[in-house]
């Protein structure tokens, strides 16, 4: 069980929004957290082991500037209890920059890893997390069409969040494993793992993320 956020908010303090929706969701994993900026396509994140509020502070928040954000809360699944596995996850990939948080485990997590490897992909955590990211990063088609044939090779349960090509993107495996809400704070957008998320960050709930469905 982890904790995932994402918010798209141009003129908002996206980092400081992320950080409440992640001390809302901290329930969820108390091993490591993160949050992943982007500001005008440059993706910026930081993570480390702790608890929320003793990986970020004022001052390192005030350096995570963006328009957009994804954060995440850690526990365990696949992948030791190590700072390479803290997410988000950045893989720098053939095609795209992607950071990615991932709550759930896919069961063909070997057979992915060989195939990237087979093509001179190499990734650097032992989580299955990455391995998301990896795909997503080096499918070389427009977005939409590359989150489609990521979530094509993928097998288990999955909620993601994700920052690519200067958008954040979230999916949620076909069978609705993981929990993944959709809310709203005036006209941006936010998405987290549970409704908790929203009311700390005053966002109002729309809906769940259909199982299968990518947003």
């Amino acid at each position: 069980m982890c904790g995932v956020f994402g918010i798209r908010a141009p003129g908002r303090d996206v980092a400081r929004v992320a950080y409440f929706g992640l001390f809302a969701l901290q329930h969820r994993g108390q091993e490591s957290a993160g949050i992943a900026v982007s500001d005008r396509g440059r993706v910026t994140a930081l993570r480390d082991m702790g608890l929320v509020s003793q990986v970020f502070t004022e001052e390192n928040l005030k350096g995570l500037r963006g328009e957009i954000a994804i954060g995440h809360t850690r526990y365990s699944t696949t992948g030791s209890t190590h700072w390479s596995n803290a997410q988000p996850i950045v893989h720098n990939g053939r095609a795209r920059t992607v950071a990615l948080g991932h709550n759930g485990n896919l069961t063909n997590a070997t057979a992915l890893r060989d195939e990237l490897h087979s093509v001179g992909v190499r990734v650097a955590s032992t989580s299955d997390s990455e391995l998301i990211a990896a795909l997503l990063a080096n499918t070389q088609a427009p977005l939409e069409q590359a989150v489609s044939e990521t979530l094509a090779k993928l097998d288990g349960a999955y909620s993601c969040v994700a920052i690519a090509d200067g958008q954040v993107v979230a999916f949620r495996d076909p069978h609705g494993f993981r929990p993944l809400v959709l809310g709203r704070i005036a006209d941006d957008w936010v998405v987290a793992s549970e409704t908790c998320a929203l009311d700390l960050v005053g966002a109002e709930y729309v809906r769940d993320v259909e199982r299968g469905e990518a947003v």
